[in-house]
């Protein structure tokens, strides 16, 4: 399992992360503001109220949201090879 040791939220509904194995990263969560429990989010601040739960190594926020950490790893590392994918000077090879 995954553990969360820092976190930070941003208005822009980022989320910012840092693995006890190092990764750090940033995730979008915006795509959540019109799912059930996360409409709370459309007020940023609860949104910003983003906080290390250090027993369950996650994040969490007030009314009991949380997300798995193995879940948030994995997008991490998702979002960076997109980027990655995405970088000037990428040509892949064609066969």
């Amino acid at each position: 399992m995954h553990r969360v040791t820092d976190c930070k939220a941003s208005r822009d509904y980022k989320l910012w992360l840092k693995f006890e194995d190092g990764l750090e990263g940033s995730v979008f969560l915006g795509d959540l503001l019109d799912v059930g429990t996360f409409s709370v989010w459309r007020d940023v601040d609860q949104f910003c109220r983003a906080a290390v739960d250090r027993e369950a190594a996650t994040v969490v926020w007030e009314g009991g949201i949380q997300f798995d950490p193995d879940i948030l790893y994995q997008d991490l590392l998702s979002s960076r090879a997109a980027k990655e994918f995405k970088s000037p000077g990428f040509s892949p090879a064609v066969e």
